[in-house]
């Protein structure tokens, strides 16, 4: 994916319900984007049901604001529901969630053929995917991701799980939705920082493959940010698009689908530094952690020194977090930084995989990377 290959950047009308198809073979299912889908989510759901319930996880804050609205419109398609609250916040992806998601599944009879919904971002997503694909040895679930985060990035793919100790996701599965529902009005219950957040792993979308969608974001992503509808609906369809074709090149990460992980070597580690509280929100931590990474690549003559200036000064731009002392509190000394990226999933034979690039849309995988240039970057930005 490169600019010249980019797609034209019409704006849409607010009103438009998208639909991106993934289509893995055995596994496919569509993406569903646009304002108003929560309120005709019993249509969108019934023609996958084999019996007309549905159990639902979702944590305390979502269900307070879309819980009702999601069981009144299953009820008028005739769907009876039974329904979990979790607590909110990054703690809930804990194997005691896990095993309360479980029993309440099991004590729900929820079968094989049935269909699990998970309501909320990305902590609900995973941790309810990953209960989905271990229960009875699998059953079908439904994203409807709450955030702008989790509409983008982590409710497309099937990557689920929790955390542990060691660190993030690092146990889990594979296991595809059969349906996203992707309503954008959701949106405009976000806090500006919450929105932002996930404004991160949009701005990562142009950053690793489409230089032509970074600059359509340079022009529309005030306005996204202010609420206009049709720059969202704009940017998580694409977002959705270049997500979609990745996962259908390397379903499990085996190559391509690393570059989703631009900014992310360094965000997991500092997600692990400020023990997964609210200092950092995971989406700060993916806008910081390509900023680095541009200027690692910049660093090492991979690309020129324009390129890491300019994804900071948009990112600024937005308000966002670019840097290290950007973060609240406290950080560890750049060798222990070094070291909790060490526990990250994309080490291989001990070797750190990074995300590094040539230029705006020109991102590429790689283990040859000095650890003393590494070093050298996190001890310079730190405060």
């Amino acid at each position: 994916m490169t600019r010249d290959a980019a797609p034209s950047f019409t704006a849409p009308s607010a009103e438009s319900i998208r639909t991106v198809p993934v289509p893995l073979p055995g596994r496919a299912y569509d993406v569903r984007i646009g304002a108003g889908l929560l309120d005709r989510a019993g249509t969108e759901i019934a023609p996958l049901l084999a019996r007309p319930r549905v159990a639902i996880v979702s944590d305390a804050h979502v269900a307070g604001l879309h819980l009702e609205t999601l069981r009144d419109a299953l009820a008028a398609a005739g769907i009876a529901s039974d329904a979990l609250t979790l607590p909110p916040g990054e703690a809930t992806k804990s194997w005691r969630c896990l095993e309360e998601v479980s029993a309440f599944l099991l004590e729900s009879r929820v079968e094989r053929r049935d269909v699990v919904i998970a309501l909320g971002g990305g902590v609900i997503g995973d941790l309810v995917g990953f209960a989905a694909a271990i229960l009875r040895r699998g059953v079908r679930f439904v994203q409807i991701p709450t955030s702008l985060l989790a509409q983008v990035d982590s409710s497309v793919g099937g990557k689920t799980g929790i955390n542990t100790v060691h660190g993030k996701n690092l146990i889990g599965a594979f296991h595809q939705p059969s349906l996203v529902l992707a309503d954008i009005a959701m949106l405009d219950t976000l806090t500006p920082r919450d929105f932002l957040a996930g404004y991160g792993e949009v701005v990562k979308y142009g950053l690793l493959g489409d230089a032509a969608f970074f600059d359509w974001l340079e022009e529309h992503g005030a306005a996204a940010a202010a609420g206009d509808r049709a720059a969202r609906l704009r940017a998580v369809e694409r977002s959705v698009q270049m997500k979609a074709e990745i996962v259908l090149r390397d379903e499990t990460e085996q190559g391509d689908r690393a570059l989703l992980n631009l900014g992310h070597t360094f965000c997991h580690a500092l997600e692990a530094a400020t023990g997964y509280s609210d200092r950092l929100l995971h989406g700060e931590g993916v806008a910081i952690g390509c900023a680095l990474a541009f200027e690692l690549s910049a660093r090492l003559g991979l690309c020129p020194q324009e390129e890491p200036s300019r994804v900071r000064a948009h990112l600024k731009a937005m308000g966002m977090k670019t840097d290290l002392a950007d973060i609240p509190g406290d950080l560890p000394a750049a060798d222990a930084l070094l070291d909790l990226m060490g526990q990250d999933k994309k080490v291989i034979d001990g070797r750190l995989r990074f995300v590094l690039a040539r230029g705006i849309g020109q991102a590429f995988v790689t283990s040859d990377v000095p650890g003393d240039a590494v070093l050298d970057l996190l001890r310079d930005r730190l405060p």
